[in-house]
């Protein structure tokens, strides 16, 4: 083979490798959302994959420290599927609290992952009704700011075409308990959302306390920092320090749009 076409080979070699790394839009932002590991850390080590969400089980407080998931455009569809029962998660291995703890307590059974996140399957959305992905939540504030921010959450997804979302209850001791497993009953939500399309990389993160209101959303925005102070977990450790940096310690929701 000669030196000219030893040349051409390498760069139709080259051409076809930065093909195949990019998304079927050919768009290689995407392909780095879809491929990066945004796991939070675990102070449990009691991770469970799903196949549509992963979570970090907390036994001591019978529920998810957090539970993790990409959230696309595609994904939000407005459909009708009949509500299934909740039941036991089978891969926790030490057991997800049983759904009869809420029964008579005067607390919902929260969703941390919300089922309407994952209308775009049956198999999905009956996913989301695993014990392990609920928290006791008053009705007031389930129904009401805890559903506005999820309902805004699916916007943005729309918006900015993929966001990945962390949420929780903060975990701490002394927190009141429900059933005959003592389930703990948190006094704030998180929720933190990552828009990682280039080149605009953004976060957002909201804490919110377990009571009604009618304040605007963007009055519970706070740092990332502020909510690992509070639960002792590291956000994206994976992401580069300097961009983990800048998100983390940023308090600004000008970036987001709240209308």
């Amino acid at each position: 083979m000669t030196f000219f076409k030893k040349i051409y080979s390498f760069k139709l070699f080259l051409l076809l490798f930065l093909l195949c790394s990019c998304d079927d839009d050919n768009n290689p932002a995407k392909s780095k959302i879809s491929s990066f590991n945004y796991l939070p850390t675990t102070t449990t080590n009691s991770i469970v994959k799903h196949q549509y969400y992963t979570l970090s089980y907390n036994e001591k407080f019978e529920q998810a420290e957090w539970v993790a998931y990409q959230l696309k455009d595609e994904q939000i569809v407005y459909t009708t599927i009949k509500r299934p029962y909740f039941k036991q998660d089978s891969k926790v291995k030490t057991g997800s609290a049983d759904w009869r703890n809420f029964k008579n307590s005067g607390y919902t059974k929260g969703h941390l992952l919300a089922a309407a996140d994952r209308k775009f399957s049956k198999e999905a959305y009956y996913e989301t009704f695993l014990t392990s992905n609920i928290s006791p939540q008053v009705y007031d504030f389930n129904a009401g700011v805890w559903n506005r921010l999820e309902e805004k959450t699916r916007y943005w997804a729309q918006k900015y075409d993929e966001l990945y979302v962390i949420t929780g209850g903060i975990l701490t001791n002394n927190l009141k308990t429900i059933g005959y497993e003592n389930v703990a009953v948190p006094k704030y939500f998180y929720k933190i959302l990552l828009d990682y399309t280039e080149p605009e990389i953004k976060a957002i993160a909201f804490l919110i306390p377990h009571e009604e209101s009618s304040k605007a959303l963007y009055e519970f925005v706070v740092s990332i920092d502020k909510i690992e102070s509070l639960t002792g977990i590291d956000f994206f450790p994976a992401l580069p320090d300097g961009i983990e940096n800048d998100l983390e310690r940023s308090s600004d929701y000008k970036n987001w749009s709240f209308r």
